[in-house]
């Protein structure tokens, strides 16, 4: 592992743009980074949350790197709006391109072992010419958790935040309510201690994907009432536990 990242240092170059998320992988860049006149930026649209909008903010603090939060109105989209099943390609595509206008160089936090999965925006980012250093040397998420513990950096355990559009099954109309709601009851779900989390929301209905040895937690809880104040009509616990990607045409 060691000479991977002695590998990826070398790879690492002067007044390039980081597209930061606030997530291990783009955190532990941040990082490795910090002392090359680099630019982080952020997309900030109603597809992430408050919170880690607040982290990009205090990481990009923490280690004295300079910060850009650019917006992003994905529901002005058609094709986002409705959540098609490419939806990941089309709005890598969008964020990308705008960011191409800022920066000609820019590097993400894509892994060796994301390239072997089904994501559909890492087609956007071929086609962009966008940079992925870890996947370029073949550097896995454990041996960047592990590295980013090694290196004592606070989110290297930090659960995979997918946006929230994934909430909802492909071919559903996003709109911004139904958005938030995801927001506030994963919100609330996070506060009683769940911090690995999915809240899937079909119409009334809210699916809760937990870690399994987390149900009995959840069950005695009183959890299903505090959701049920955000307009929610029914609440589950989904049998199967937290996953990527389920069998019932959800996405991450």
């Amino acid at each position: 592992m060691h000479s991977k990242f002695e590998r990826l240092k070398k790879y690492l170059s002067q007044n390039t743009c980081l597209a930061f998320s606030g997530g291990t992988d783009s955190t532990l860049l941040l990082y490795l980074c910090r002392d090359l006149n680099i630019t982080a930026v952020t997309f900030r649209s109603v597809f992430q949350t408050k919170d880690e909008i607040d982290l990009t903010k205090k990481l990009c603090e923490k280690y004295n790197v300079r910060h850009k939060i650019i917006d992003f109105y994905p529901l002005e989209d058609e094709i986002l709006k409705n959540n098609p099943q490419d939806r990941c390609y089309h709005c890598k595509k969008l964020m990308f391109t705008k960011l191409k206008e800022f920066s000609k160089k820019i590097i993400d936090g894509t892994n060796f072992d994301d390239i072997n999965t089904n994501r559909p925006g890492l087609k956007a980012l071929k086609e962009l010419n966008i940079l992925s250093p870890f996947a370029e040397c073949k550097i896995t998420k454990q041996e960047i958790r592990d590295y980013a513990k090694f290196l004592k950096i606070p989110v290297w355990n930090k659960p995979s935040s997918p946006c929230l559009a994934t909430r909802f099954p492909y071919n559903t109309e996003l709109n911004e309510n139904d958005l938030k709601t995801v927001e506030n009851g994963e919100k609330i779900l996070k506060s009683n201690g769940f911090t690995d989390c999915r809240l899937r929301l079909h119409k009334k209905l809210a699916r809760i994907e937990i870690p399994t040895e987390q149900f009995s937690a959840f069950l005695s809880s009183n959890i299903t009432s505090e959701l049920k104040k955000l307009n929610i009509e029914y609440v589950t616990l989904d049998t199967e536990g937290i996953r990527s990607i389920d069998k019932q045409n959800f996405t991450a």
